[in-house]
């Protein structure tokens, strides 16, 4: 009977997961960098080349395969459709979380282990790149990975492995960025020197770039020199200013509002955990602020980067709530924030919305009543933290209103819809008889601004039969169909094209037949 129940437990807690990782609904891509990456995916299966990453018809050499090869192989396996697309973020958010439940062990024990995976699950910038086919969580899921490693290393000669094995594989996701999580992790891995001389990590290290060294390898063949030196080039790019230049001290307002609503417990525990133990402040307390004090010195600066740290974050954020709610100094302050402050300015985002906002941003029924009812759902359970000393009801009563804001969210399809009305608009145009089964080209020559382009990516997603990019119009055949911004003085001009379809929401661009 024991042991029935304590399997209960143990699907109650993983099907808690499930409204915060799969999306009931209908999907769409944004165009940076999620829609740029299975743009490229689609042009592996389409043209059969898994070794050069394209833009059309031009070689990337700015970044690795590795992500375009995931999304490929899963589309390879379970049809060319969205979820599969995703399917590589997905799990990789699954191990994270499972990850992150561990660590709670090796770091607390067993008790409330469940807590740290769900304020992982509801934080805002976990959430949104959970939902998102980019890199960036499956190179946090790694490094996470590799943080566990070293804490159950001891004389375990696969944690030793695992260790070395993460370094490799995180170089393929977003190379030189690896150096980060390891510089910040130098203080530990001192007081574990001798893991250097060990078969097993060399072993590991060299197993994690077997990936990277065949892609490169591959490349030679492609290209006039090494793939590195052209990623050595990104890199060199990324760290003097550009577009994505941010001050110093961009992460320490960015942080705090992408951990929402977490953040005032995780920068508690943050500290806290310095004073109380030894023993865990390496990982804890040490880790991610080296990680922010490096990614604030580099030039580049965008809010996905301490997701790398954001599971050390969210056990930073259980020590918080820990540490607050069970102080005689803190608790009766925590409590009026969380119960009185909190609602009423969360009530007040709601009328807010509705009162000013509401027309402007253009929300369907469902996204508008999911939200409301996410922001109401958070309001009214923090109005009911009360002066407790048991933490177990603390946990819930905290957890219960992030849960069912961000389970709503999702369902909503404000993270996972994310292109909507273009979605729709090309749903439409695809059911068009004229253009079934017909194949639209795409006009390279009207490559513009990032916004341009932004819309074309999309756009290029959901056409079926997407055909090559040419140069110029005149290369079209006679009643070839293309993506093009041609303008009506253009078209007027030399009345060698026609207009096929055109609207707002695809503008600039419009689908053109040649004459």
């Amino acid at each position: 009977m024991i042991e029935r129940n304590n399997i209960s437990k143990k699907i109650f807690k993983i099907l808690l997961f499930v409204p915060l990782i799969f999306y009931y609904g209908k999907q769409s891509y944004i165009a940076f960098d999620e829609g740029f990456y299975a743009l490229q995916a689609r042009w592996i299966l389409e043209k059969g080349n898994w070794i050069i990453p394209l833009w059309w018809d031009e070689y990337v050499l700015d970044r690795t395969n590795g992500l375009q090869i995931l999304i490929a192989k899963s589309q390879e396996i379970f049809g060319k459709n969205m979820f599969a697309a995703y399917l590589p973020t997905t799990i990789a958010a699954i191990l994270m979380l499972f990850i992150t439940f561990k660590l709670h062990e090796e770091f607390f024990g067993k008790n409330y282990a469940i807590v740290s995976p769900l304020i992982l699950a509801t934080t805002y910038l976990w959430f949104d790149y959970s939902h998102l086919a980019t890199q960036d969580l499956i190179y946090s899921c790694l490094v996470t990975i590799g943080v566990f490693s070293l804490v159950k290393i001891y004389k375990n000669k696969f944690y030793i492995f695992l260790f070395g094995f993460w370094i490799g594989l995180a170089f393929m996701m977003k190379t030189f960025l690896v150096a980060v999580p390891l510089a910040a992790l130098s203080p530990y891995l001192l007081t574990k020197r001798n893991l250097f001389i060990t078969k097993s990590f060399w072993l590991g290290l060299i197993m994690g770039f077997i990936p990277f060294l065949l892609w490169s390898y591959s490349l030679n063949s492609y290209i006039d020199q090494n793939i590195i030196f052209y990623l050595f080039g990104k890199f060199n790019s990324l760290s003097k200013e550009n577009n994505f230049t941010n001050p110093f001290y961009y992460y320490f307002w960015n942080i705090p509002i992408t951990f929402l609503p977490w953040s005032i417990f995780s920068i508690i525990g943050l500290f806290s955990n310095t004073l109380e133990s030894k023993k865990n402040k390496f990982v804890l307390t040490y880790f991610p602020l080296i990680v922010i004090i490096i990614i604030s010195i580099f030039s580049t600066k965008t809010p996905y980067y301490p997701l790398q740290i954001s599971s050390i974050l969210s056990l930073n954020a259980y020590i918080g709530i820990k540490y607050l709610f069970s102080s005689k100094k803190y608790k009766y302050i925590m409590v009026f924030i969380t119960s009185k402050l909190i609602p009423l300015f969360t009530t007040s985002l709601i009328l807010i919305y509705l009162i000013f906002f509401k027309n402007a941003l253009n929300f369907t029924a469902k996204e508008n009543i999911c939200m409301i009812l996410g922001l109401i759902s958070l309001a009214s359970a923090w109005s009911f933290i009360k002066d407790k000393n048991n933490m177990k009801d603390v946990f819930i009563t905290l957890i219960i209103g992030p849960y069912l804001l961000t389970s709503l969210l999702l369902q909503s399809g404000l993270f996972s819809d994310r292109s909507r009305e273009i979605r729709e608009t090309m749903e439409y145009l695809s059911s068009l008889d004229i253009l079934k089964n017909q194949v639209i080209k795409v006009d390279k020559s009207n490559f513009g601004n990032e916004k341009g382009s932004s819309k074309l990516i999309r756009i290029s997603l959901l056409t079926p039969n997407l055909g090559d990019g040419v140069d110029n119009l005149n290369n079209l055949n006679t009643s070839d169909l293309a993506w093009s911004t041609l303008s009506l003085k253009e078209q007027y001009k030399t009345d060698s094209y026609q207009i096929i379809y055109e609207n707002k929401i695809l503008s600039p661009w419009k689908l053109i037949r040649k004459n």
